[in-house]
């Protein structure tokens, strides 16, 4: 797990906020923070949990993710999953069986592309007796 950038954490939600159009004491009011705790978070001396920046990231209509991402917390590419996810789940206009379905469709590519990407990894040399072409290719002998 990476280590917190608060500094770079509070500039993002001063800048997030001042977006919003929102007072350092409003947006307090609405994440249910306290305003000395918000104004310490943007001056990059306090390290907010998970919780908290949830609830940040609600009252300011952002993505929760994205300040896992500028805390350090969440991994840039799991964010991309994450978020992925949390549109699928999100959608009112499908049912909660389409939602699973539609996700472990989406687990299936993200495994097969990782599986691919394992194979054809750079810092391998090319086995000159593994088969080319063809579905053989797809479908390696042990």
């Amino acid at each position: 797990m990476a280590s917190l950038n608060v500094g770079n954490l509070g500039e993002y939600l001063r800048e997030q906020r001042r977006q919003a159009q929102l007072s350092l004491r409003q947006l307090a009011d609405a994440a249910g923070v306290s305003n000395p705790y918000l104004s310490q978070i943007e001056r990059g001396l306090r390290k907010p949990s998970a919780d908290i920046l949830q609830q940040l990231a609600k009252a300011l209509r952002i993505s929760a993710e994205t300040l896992y991402v500028q805390a350090g917390i969440l991994d840039e590419r799991d964010r991309d999953e994450v978020e992925t996810r949390a549109v699928i789940l999100g959608d009112p206009s499908i049912n909660e069986r389409q939602k699973q379905v539609l996700l472990q469709i989406y687990d299936s590519f993200r495994k097969e592309n990782a599986a691919e990407a394992d194979e054809a990894d750079p810092a391998d040399p090319a086995d000159p007796s593994a088969p080319s072409g063809g579905d053989d290719a797809m479908h390696p002998t042990n």
